[in-house]
């Protein structure tokens, strides 16, 4: 990105008004706020911010535990292809990681790859990435892992907006996690949210968000806890039900969210837009592999990934764009069995030759919603090479 938020100019003026303004920085009503309007966006019931994409992560595999959804030794399966924090907190509460292979083409886990896992493992849980704006036949895997009794999440940090057959990604799941850090979609300079809509979830997150009190969950609910567990009146402010952390958001996070929200339907349709233009030029060129995305009817694209058909033809593009002077990176974090922090603490090899393809002969370049014309041609001209 090359802005901290959308039309930062002006946004910045109205942040400096409402911190002059504001008596209170710490969560309150403009986080509630940002909750509302991005739960009507998405679609669902509860939205619940936190202070990144990557606590999201964190709460929601933890609310899930709390809740006995999940417990630890459980397998859970996930993208091979995703990036560190996705992977992190399944392996930080005690659960068993199982990176599953991705299609070449669509960059996503595909019901055929979910399947040949299910061979091997028994998962419990799939949280299922949806990689820069795609996913595969996300519907099909939803129903796989109903009738195998398989609790569906969804990682949708890098697609919030693209469409499925008319129904948003990150509402295929029990649950799903957004991330509003600087370059995403739409940014609150740090910040997450998990959505869902399960009461019980939505209420267990708002719990283990902040210290596992319950001052943001309704008066009605905070009764029943305070009951059952026969918690003196004096202590109802300060009793801990459950295992927690504090990933609380500010109220500039909230503040900043609400706002940038507003320029959404701008962000996705120009980040289309671009994606397009892109697309339809690495079609033309023999050095790429062609993306597969049928059913995908709205592609709220986060980078343009391009696919190279061998490593000589990946050095030569990588050489091109770098002399260029236009910023490129690795296809998210590669094959993430390959980081060190997973072979540190996870000894099993794992066949996962598609990944493995990627990490060694892709990366993705910029698709931000304030690319010019300038920048936009020095893009086309490179992949028409």
């Amino acid at each position: 990105m090359s802005k901290t938020f959308f039309n930062e100019k002006k946004e910045k003026l109205k942040l400096i008004k409402f911190i002059k303004n504001s008596e209170k920085l710490s969560m309150g009503k403009n986080v509630e706020k940002f909750e509302k309007k991005f739960s009507t966006f998405l679609k669902c019931k509860s939205s619940i911010m936190v202070n990144s994409g990557s606590s999201a992560n964190l709460l929601l595999l933890q609310a899930l535990k709390n809740l006995n959804k999940i417990k630890s030794g459980d397998e859970i399966g996930f993208s091979a292809l995703t990036w560190s924090t996705n992977l992190m907190p399944i392996m930080q509460l005690g659960l068993k990681p199982v990176p599953i292979d991705v299609n070449l083409k669509t960059l996503n886990v595909s019901p055929e790859n979910l399947t040949a896992a299910l061979k091997k493992n028994k998962i419990k849980c799939l949280f299922l990435t949806n990689v820069l704006g795609f996913a595969d036949n996300i519907l099909e895997i939803s129903r796989i892992c109903k009738k195998r009794k398989i609790l569906l999440i969804e990682d949708n940090c890098e697609s919030l907006g693209s469409e499925f057959k008319g129904k948003k990604l990150g509402t295929f799941g029990f649950a799903s996690t957004h991330s509003f850090y600087v370059g995403h979609h739409i940014s609150s300079i740090e910040g997450g949210s998990v959505s869902t809509n399960d009461e019980k979830l939505s209420d267990m997150l708002k719990i283990s968000r902040a210290h596992g009190w319950l001052r943001n969950i309704n008066l009605n609910k905070r009764k029943e806890y305070i009951k059952k567990f026969k918690i003196n009146k004096f202590y109802e402010n300060y009793a801990f039900f459950d295992l927690s952390f504090n990933l609380r958001p500010t109220e500039i996070n909230g503040f900043i969210g609400f706002n940038q929200l507003s320029y959404l339907k701008i962000i996705i349709d120009r980040r289309y837009k671009n994606f397009k233009l892109f697309n339809e030029a690495s079609k033309k060129n023999n050095a790429f592999y062609e993306l597969e995305l049928k059913n995908m009817n709205l592609i709220s694209n986060f980078t343009f990934p391009l696919l190279c058909r061998n490593k000589k033809l990946f050095r030569k593009y990588v050489r091109k764009f770098n002399i260029n002077k236009i910023e490129i990176r690795p296809l998210i974090a590669g094959d993430i069995t390959k980081q060190p922090f997973f072979k540190k603490y996870i000894k099993k090899k794992f066949y996962l030759p598609n990944t493995n393809y990627l990490h060694d002969n892709a990366f993705y370049i910029p698709n931000r919603p304030d690319l010019n014309r300038g920048e936009i041609k020095r893009i086309l001209n490179i992949i028409n090479s």
